[in-house]
């Protein structure tokens, strides 16, 4: 086992997955490829979010009206590809890579005007390149958006291994942008950017026991372009997946820095003179918690069900879309118990198994059912996987 990490799990014939002991997994859907977030309705409904439009639909809702497990109501519509999605007051959020739209819900939990969303966000960032508009809501009427930086360090001449101080990359990506969830048409700005330095977020919860952002960074590469300070083994082994909890004004360090989990502490980054020994010279945020490098957290979900047993109250399970070096393994779904706004032990895996050697799947988003019960879903081919507790 890995420092900080615990494993108990027994293996679920049904799907193949391994889950601790009283879970059990099924798979509700398949054929959904590119399914990134999810949202639920308070009735029950489901609504995926694909970043690959099948039959030219970008989101689907689906539901099971009559108890058997599997929607029997499958409905698409959004011509957009995108990852984030979200409801909130009775509307439903979608993202594309450049925009975020709402959509009034009927009291059944259906979209009234399918083909009629409102603009709510526009102009985006989007180079094509770690372009996901991830989506989060508070209780204030606020919505949270990544934007996320395409440029790995703020090299902007490709020419050179040196970037340019101050980035001039940060007034339009690199952090988590603040708008009105019910003002048309608005714009990023620097006065709209929320927090700073945070190179790709694409899993964030609004914690509602803390009344506050959570994000997971998708940590920088290459650093293999810096042979004279770092060994391949390094590259491989850094810079952490971290995730911080964000307020306004809140700084990751990117691009000027990079967290090492190991030293538990921010590293002066190569582009600005950094050697591997240097700390940080920004003033960066300290992570809630520092997990491996390159296990590419995609989603987030604070638990508030009643379901699963009290240890999993409040605390936040995280869909990891890659694959650790240190580990030597990924694909899974962790669990990080929390105690208020800290973390109240050793973050472990919750669900394993999903990529096998015939049958890759990668797990990307997370969504939790009326019944406590959890949805995880998968891009690769598209299959939905809810994991229930039984007593």
């Amino acid at each position: 086992l890995i420092a900080g990490v615990t494993n108990s799990s027994d293996k679920k014939a049904d799907t193949a997955l391994v889950l601790p002991k009283g879970f059990k997994a099924s798979i509700v859907a398949e054929g959904y490829g590119g399914a990134r977030h999810m949202a639920v309705t308070k009735q029950g409904g489901l609504y995926i979010k694909l970043s690959r439009l099948k039959d030219g639909k970008g989101i689907y809702y689906m539901k099971d009206t009559n108890g058997d497990g599997k929607p029997d109501i499958q409905k698409g519509f959004g011509t957009y590809p995108g990852t984030g999605i979200y409801i909130k007051n009775d509307y439903l959020y979608a993202s594309s890579n450049s925009e975020v739209f709402r959509y009034k819900l009927n009291a059944a939990g259906e979209v009234i005007n399918p083909d009629q969303p409102e603009k709510i966000i526009t102009g985006l960032v989007d180079h094509n390149r770690d372009n996901s508009k991830s989506i989060a809501l508070d209780d204030a009427g606020n919505i949270y958006v990544n934007v996320g930086s395409y440029n790995n360090a703020c090299i902007i001449d490709e020419k050179s291994n040196v970037a340019p101080n101050p980035c001039p990359l940060l007034d339009s990506v690199g952090g988590i942008w603040i708008f009105r969830a019910d003002k048309p048409n608005q714009t990023m700005s620097v006065a709209t950017r929320y927090a700073t330095g945070y190179k790709n977020t694409v899993a964030l919860d609004w914690n509602r026991n803390t009344k506050s952002l959570f994000i997971i960074q998708h940590g920088r590469d290459l650093l293999d372009k810096y042979p004279q300070y770092y060994t391949k083994e390094q590259n491989t082994m850094l810079p952490s997946e971290a995730m911080f909890e964000v307020k306004k004004g809140s700084n990751g360090g990117w691009p000027y820095a990079y967290y090492d989990h190991m030293q538990k502490k921010h590293m002066l980054a190569p582009e600005y003179g950094g050697d591997g020994k240097k700390t940080a010279t920004v003033k960066a945020q300290t992570p809630t918690i520092g997990f491996p490098a390159h296990l590419a957290p995609n989603g987030m979900l604070f638990y508030t069900g009643k379901a699963f047993p009290a240890k999993y109250r409040n605390g936040a399970f995280v869909a990891f879309h890659g694959n650790s070096a240190e580990l030597k393994k990924g694909y899974m779904v962790g669990f990080v118990p929390f105690q208020g706004n800290k973390t109240s032990g050793n973050w472990e895996v919750f669900a394993d198994n999903f990529t096998t050697p015939n049958n890759p799947h990668r797990p990307c988003g997370l969504a939790e059912a009326p019944d406590g019960s959890i949805y995880v879903s998968d891009d690769t081919k598209g299959t939905i996987y809810k994991i229930q507790y039984q007593n």
